[in-house]
């Protein structure tokens, strides 16, 4: 990992660290309490620790199983909150097809399940990665918030892919021409854009 790779990440915290004061700011308030606002916590609260764990042990902590499983809080947790948000009907059967996702993952890790985490990882980060990319959408087209907030279907795109590479990686193969260079390569970078993108649009776009 570089020195630049290290800047990327902390200013990724910075801005995480920033969402998590504006979520619990919202929370706080009764004209914008929701449940959305928890998942959105949980998922920056994860990617503020994961950060500083890859500036202090560098790119081996994507190695961890305990850190590999704890990171799919971060599209799990906003994908849930996303639902919650746009279809709170939908909010419990989302939210266990979620929580099941991530035991999967953790038991395939865990138990060392290669040919069962070819499928698991992918898929679940996938499902996740879809619902960041397509409810922001659904939600301007449905006027429930302003144009600003497509740039959430930005951040998704981003993590969704970064996502799906590693988890790639992880089980053996290599998705189109991310290599494992190239991907540790464009990751630090990736994470700060996706934070920022992120943070432009829940706070321009839910204004």
């Amino acid at each position: 990992m570089t020195i630049l790779d290290r800047i990327f990440l902390l200013v990724t915290g910075l801005i995480a660290i920033y969402l998590i004061v504006y979520f619990v700011k919202r929370q706080k308030d009764s004209t914008t309490a929701c449940s959305c606002n928890i998942y959105y916590l949980i998922s920056f609260a994860v990617l503020l620790v994961a950060g500083l764990l890859l500036i202090i042990f560098g790119w081996n902590a994507l190695g961890n199983n305990f850190v590999a499983v704890v990171a799919g809080l971060i599209p799990f947790g906003l994908a849930s909150g996303l639902i919650s948000r746009f279809y709170p009907k939908h909010e419990k059967w989302y939210l266990t097809l979620m929580i099941i996702g991530l035991i999967l993952i953790t038991v395939t890790r865990y138990a060392n399940l290669v040919t069962t985490a070819k499928i698991v990882y992918p898929l679940f980060h996938a499902i996740a990665g879809l619902t960041i990319f397509f409810l922001p959408i659904f939600g301007i087209t449905a006027a429930k918030v302003k144009g600003s907030f497509i740039c959430v279907t930005i951040g998704g795109a981003l993590i969704g892919l970064g996502g799906i590479a590693l988890a790639f990686l992880k089980a053996g193969k290599q998705l189109l021409f991310f290599s494992q260079d190239f991907v540790l390569m464009i990751l630090a970078p990736l994470l700060f854009l996706t934070a920022l993108f992120f943070a432009i649009g829940f706070i321009k776009g839910e204004a």
